[in-house]
């Protein structure tokens, strides 16, 4: 069993598309084994995609994801992170794959729906980023 941290942004929360984000990750049999919404600060925003701070886009996306709440979610199950991210799709909508969660629900490239971690490593410092032991069932 792998886990991995899925987010919907805030394109999805305002679209009201967090059931079906969900849905897609239950029907690929992904387990949601901890999931709330928040809002984080930008001074959060900033800390969670520390990683990139020297980018041209860090300032825009941090903007962003601090401009109203999100879902995160940590999903189990196997092979978790590789699924999630095809599930999601391309992070430019217009690459994704026809069926992918970008693909059907996002506008753009910066404001694509979803947020899912690239490895395992990835995974365990994004989970505790949102997510304390006690949080997580499964």
């Amino acid at each position: 069993m792998e886990s991995t941290l899925s987010i919907v942004k805030p394109d999805g929360v305002r679209k009201n598309v967090i059931g079906n984000v969900v849905s897609r990750f239950e029907a690929a049999g992904l387990k949601i084994a901890a999931m709330k919404m928040i809002h984080m600060t930008k001074g959060e925003a900033e800390g969670f995609y520390a990683v990139h701070k020297e980018r041209p886009f860090f300032g825009s996306l941090t903007d962003f994801m601090s401009s109203g709440p999100c879902v995160v979610m940590v999903l189990k199950g196997e092979n978790a992170i590789k699924k999630n991210r095809e599930l999601m799709g391309a992070t430019d909508p217009a690459q994704a794959e026809p069926g992918t969660i970008r693909r059907d629900l996002a506008d753009n490239k910066e404001e694509n729906i979803a947020h899912g971690s690239d490895a395992p490593e990835t995974a365990a410092f994004e989970i505790s980023y949102f997510f304390n032991a006690f949080e997580i069932v499964g």
